[in-house]
């Protein structure tokens, strides 16, 4: 039963260390993005003050995603962000928009680069090596495996209701004026980006929220040529 069990977790651990890191690379993802358009919402302004309250809202927001940025384990896409954070503080004390346009191009630059790096990820490898494997591997416990299979079944869960979602978002876009439609869909992605951005979501949330945010934004998409 014992070689039962450490057969069935290293299987499983195997699979969920790497389906946890795509999971986590994918909120990372997220919420650089946001960063990514607040800072280009930050670039657009004309007034200096406004250009601040952008720049401070990305900067906000990549502060609180440092820990899903780790977690990601992608190295190349923290040192990113760390660079985009020193520009973007920076930014925030620039006495002219045209020296806090420079310092921004820069911060944009650096989330661009996060990003790709996260798309890279599987190619440049990770900064959580094979011994971290063997560590946990080594002591398996039956309990760890049931968390595994519950949060399976969770996802699964939310997989089901959010195809409710999907059709329900698809009669509105069929039915409702385009406009409206769009300015919907909109209220509910920029809710998900807000959600993930929050540092103690639990799992199952972050995960609602970050399905919910793909769905709404294949659904924005379709009404890209939707005028206001």
């Amino acid at each position: 039963m014992k070689l039962f069990y450490f057969i069935l977790f290293t299987f499983i651990f195997s699979y969920s260390s790497s389906f946890g890191a795509v999971q986590d690379c994918d909120y990372a993802n997220s919420n650089i993005g946001y960063v990514k358009n607040q800072t280009k919402k930050a670039l657009s302004m004309k007034d200096l003050q406004m250009a601040r309250f952008y720049t401070f809202k990305a900067l906000n927001a990549l502060e609180k995603s440092k820990a899903q940025i780790e977690d990601c384990g992608c190295e190349y896409a923290l040192d990113s962000a760390m660079e985009n954070i020193e520009y973007l503080k920076n930014a925030t004390k620039a006495t002219s928009i045209a020296g806090a346009r420079i310092l921004l191009n820069k911060a944009l630059q650096f989330s661009v680069e996060s990003l790709q790096a996260i798309a890279n990820h599987d190619e440049h490898g990770s900064i959580y090596g094979s011994n971290n494997l063997v560590m946990n591997v080594a002591s398996p416990e039956p309990e760890h495996i049931m968390a595994f299979l519950d949060n399976t079944k969770i996802q699964e869960k939310i997989d089901n209701s959010l195809l409710k979602y999907k059709n329900s978002l698809d009669k509105v876009i069929n039915t409702v004026d385009c406009i409206e439609a769009k300015a919907f869909a909109q209220n509910i992605y920029e809710n998900c980006e807000q959600e993930l951005l929050k540092p103690h979501l639990s799992e199952s949330k972050k995960y609602y929220n970050l399905k919910t945010k793909e769905i709404t934004a294949k659904a924005l998409e379709r009404l890209k040529n939707c005028k206001n």
